[in-house]
């Protein structure tokens, strides 16, 4: 118990009250510990333009990232459920999960070049030549970044969903067959509610990835001009490491952790009430 508790204060805690302290000094790369300055790294957040940006831009990536995922994933395991021969269908959608997010945003980057493949495709489809930049125009580079996302996340959410809807019982939708209810009674009555567990823990696990979203971000927007792609995780990173700014950049850290935190709180009263209502 003892060496499973120090490894837990050592690796985890530890770091995590080092940046909480950093994040009330005025610490600047290379110049080291200042002095204490209290919540002045706070007020300075709540005052910066690209912090609310960020803010912005990644409540839109959480919403996109709960809604597409667990609606295409949803679908696909309805689909699949019971079809024979389904296996390498699955496998293939679930491959992009086991890439590396930035070995995806590379390759989707060339994906939506302006001579990229899908220029190519919508060229030959049209009949005239398409050189659209996806990712260096505001109304297209954060839908073309969330479509790559939804790319490489909705495979697991299928395969997760797959393991809920096997754990569903047969008898109550047999019996509910033999009383002449439609497949979408059976659904919306049966099969969504005890489904509800699988996609709660889906749903959790889809904020805190949108929350923490990071390395597609980078890879895929950080030629682009402006602010559309700047996401929390993003900034925290521009203004740590790229400026030098590591207590500023703490402190966007220490927001994200309590949104995080709060995230989790939030599941442990949603899952508790959930199972109730499955009993």
């Amino acid at each position: 118990m003892a060496p499973a508790l120090l490894l837990v204060l050592g690796l985890l805690l530890a770091p995590v009250g080092y940046n909480v302290w950093l994040s009330f000094t005025k610490w600047k790369k290379f110049k080291g510990f200042g002095e204490y300055a209290g919540f002045a790294n706070y007020e300075k957040m709540a005052s910066n333009p690209f912090f609310a940006e960020a803010l912005l831009n990644t409540a839109i990536w959480v919403v996109a990232s709960i809604v597409f995922p667990i609606a295409l994933g949803l679908g696909m395991a309805m689909f699949l459920r019971n079809m024979r021969g389904a296996e390498l269908f699955k496998n293939i959608v679930f491959i992009p999960r086991i890439l590396a997010p930035t070995a995806v945003g590379v390759l989707w980057f060339y994906v939506y070049a302006p001579a990229g493949l899908l220029n190519r495709g919508l060229s030959l489809v049209s009949g005239s030549q398409v050189e659209i930049g996806w990712l260096y125009q505001d109304n297209t580079v954060t839908p073309a970044i969330i479509a790559t996302f939804v790319w490489q996340t909705a495979g697991l959410v299928m395969v997760l969903l797959l393991l809920g809807l096997a754990a569903i019982p047969r008898d109550p939708i047999e019996a509910a067959r033999i009383d002449g209810a439609s497949s979408w009674q059976i659904f919306r009555r049966i099969t969504l509610p005890l489904l509800m567990p699988t996609l709660l823990m889906v749903t959790i696990l889809s904020v805190l990835a949108g929350f923490t979203v990071f390395d597609l971000l980078w890879v895929m927007g950080v030629n682009y001009p402006g602010q559309r792609s700047l996401a929390l995780a993003v900034f925290m990173y521009f203004e740590a490491f790229q400026k030098g700014s590591w207590a500023f950049g703490s402190a966007v850290a220490v927001i994200i952790g309590l949104v995080v935190l709060c995230v989790t709180w939030i599941q442990t009263l949603l899952q508790s009430r959930v199972d109730r209502m499955v009993r």
